[in-house]
């Protein structure tokens, strides 16, 4: 009788790998031996969780945080048929795969990453609630019953009784306050969910959040970046989209995809009733006031909060022209004109490039560093391997790359980084070079790690070039450093006493977090209740500790029963609306979703 062997791990394939892995690993699961499973992972091993094992965002760290899940939700999630769903990858001595299970709630996906003392990553990602499948594929509705009948109802007839009915006879079980892509894409997601969701915007039509900018303002994130759920933009759309061709695939968007739509619509108040277990929350539509009774109320204002405007002496004095960037209407009443913006970040290099290109005299305050990536090099060295054509011949569809961007815990996300930034760094070096000479004051975030953590940790301090740095470097755009001291009738005064004469002061100044929106609408206490938004307490500039590893209050259960925050780019809104859309479903089908690894509050502001 012979006996087959099982491969050494120096002589197994990566399938073998992985396929040993997946098996030993479901087995720990099935015998509930959490110490057998957690002892799995590298001894510096992450397991990031989007909602399949925790119904929260949530990375576990090192082996101790692992076996604590799961003997707190190993029962409950029942987790088994675990397999790859490709052929596993090695590169440099770690196995990538790619793989499915299911849980007792649902299907879901994951990716791992194989190291030589276990699972260094591992992510899983819950995809559907079992009984509760999107209409999609094989599920697609009918659309319409053949044959004859008299009291036959069509399409047009029940969305207009869909219409009339939801917020009046009918009350959402979840409200979406904000419609631009966030709440848009989060109303498709519960919408095909089959989950009675109504999306609420003080705007006259979907889109005008971003017609009613400036005129220059444009995506700087690339179209394969930017792709809606369900319906991608098609293969001739433009590289970077201008607002108001974007403004116009949004409106047309919640028409085709349904999205319960309340436009011109102001929250003005709401308040949690605890007994009932909902939110009554006023509206004024139309002129007209309404109560709604929603069960979940979800903020979808953006990543920001309310505009950060500063407080200059001097500012009620001013006989010039001066607002926010958020009320920025674009450079042409401006021509002539000295203009003096205050910030250097995004929306300041946007409005300056576009008041020079409109004739006006134009000088920027940079009051602390910034960091500068040409949008070329930062298609090509940072998104081209997920998000872009050469990725899209390579087999990268846009799920797959928001999966792999999703796999890195932040923990770790800046070493793979780190080489992006020292790459574009070497690449445009003349470039920097010449920013630099001009006076302009770089960073490349704390660590080195470059743009996309600095979006994370704190929302700001950086710019994607898109022209305006040219200018800069050139000196055709005036560059001034230091805090403002005070305005007086015709100048804006630095704090060394620099004067800097102006028609028109912007104050490019940023935004606060967006639980400030939960204060305006419900009241300071509940905003110090769930605390701040956005940043992972990285210890960084602006991103204070302690370490919490994922966004905080972003698309998970908050501290305040029933509200939930939503926003982010077009990437974040098309990825995580998922993961929101699918715990409200399972709360509105009265699906247990008991929630793992809720933190405390350290930051209420």
């Amino acid at each position: 009788m012979t006996t087959t062997l099982e491969p050494t791990p120096d002589t197994q394939t990566p399938q073998q790998r992985v396929d040993v892995w997946l098996r030993d690993f479901e087995t720990a699961l099935a015998d509930r031996d959490v110490e057998a499973a957690a002892g799995m992972f590298a001894l510096d091993g992450f397991w990031r969780d989007l909602i399949a094992f925790t119904w929260n965002i949530k990375t576990l760290e090192g082996r101790d945080d692992i076996a604590e899940m799961l003997r707190s939700r190993l029962g409950g999630t029942d987790p088994g048929s675990f397999h790859t769903t490709e052929p596993p990858t090695e590169d440099g001595g770690v196995v990538s795969a790619w793989i499915g299970f299911e849980t007792a709630a649902g299907r879901a996906v994951g990716h791992l990453r194989l190291n030589d003392e276990g699972a260094w990553t591992l992510l899983t990602s819950l995809r559907e609630i079992k009984g509760h499948e999107e209409g999609k594929g094989p599920r697609r509705p009918r659309g319409v019953v053949h044959g004859a009948d008299p009291d036959r109802v069509t399409w047009s007839e029940r969305r207009h009784a869909e219409e009339r009915s939801l917020g009046t006879t009918r009350q959402p079980y979840v409200l979406v306050v904000g419609g631009g892509q966030g709440g848009i894409a989060l109303g498709a997601r519960l919408r095909q969910l089959g989950v009675p969701a109504l999306v609420v915007d003080k705007h006259e039509r979907p889109g005008d959040q971003w017609r009613k900018r400036y005129k220059s303002l444009c995506l700087h994130d690339p179209v394969w970046y930017d792709h809606l759920p369900y319906l991608p933009f098609p293969d001739n759309w433009p590289v970077f989209t201008p607002k108001d061709k974007i403004g116009d695939w949004l409106e047309m968007y919640t028409r085709v995809m349904e999205v319960p739509y309340w436009s011109n619509t102001t929250c003005t108040s709401a308040t949690y009733d605890e007994i009932s277990g909902e939110w009554e929350v006023d509206v004024v539509r139309d002129g007209k006031a309404i109560e709604l009774r929603p069960t979940q109320l979800v903020l979808a204002t953006g990543m920001s909060g309310k505009p950060n405007i500063p407080k200059f002496p001097g500012m009620d004095r001013f006989q010039g022209e001066q607002h926010h960037s958020s009320r920025h209407p674009g450079p042409d009443a401006y021509a002539g004109k000295r203009a003096v913006i205050i910030g250097a970040n995004n929306s300041a290099h946007d409005i300056c490039g576009a008041l020079w290109e409109a004739g006006a005299q134009v000088t920027m305050v940079q009051r602390s560093s910034t960091h500068i990536v040409r949008s070329d090099s930062l298609m090509d060295l940072g998104l081209g391997d997920l998000y872009s054509e050469r990725a899209l011949s390579a087999g990268m569809t846009t799920d797959k790359a928001d999966l792999t961007f999703a796999s890195l815990p932040y923990r770790i996300m800046p070493q793979f980084q780190v080489p992006v930034y020292e790459a574009i760094r070497a690449r445009d070096a003349e470039f920097y070079e010449r920013l630099e000479r001009a006076g302009f004051q770089l960073d490349w975030g704390d660590d080195g790690s470059g743009l996309f953590m600095k979006y994370l940790r704190r929302g700001s301090g950086y710019y994607i070039d898109v022209g305006a740095s040219e200018l800069i470097a050139d000196g055709k755009i005036a560059l001034a450093h230091g805090e403002v001291r005070e305005l007086t009738d015709t100048a804006v005064i630095l704090d060394d006493g620099t004067e800097l004469p102006a028609d028109l002061v912007v104050y490019a100044t940023g935004y606060g977090s967006m639980n400030g929106w939960a204060a305006d609408l419900i009241g300071q206490d509940v905003a110090d209740k769930v605390g701040k938004c956005w940043g992972y307490g990285s210890g960084t500039t602006k991103d204070p500790g302690p370490w919490e590893g994922e966004l905080r209050n972003m698309w998970k259960p908050t501290r305040q029963e029933g509200l939930w925050f939503h926003g982010g780019n077009l990437h974040q809104s098309r990825h995580y609306s998922l993961y929101l859309a699918l715990q409200l479903k399972a709360r509105y089908e009265g699906i247990p979703t008991p929630v793992y690894g809720m933190g405390p509050v350290h930051h209420m502001s």
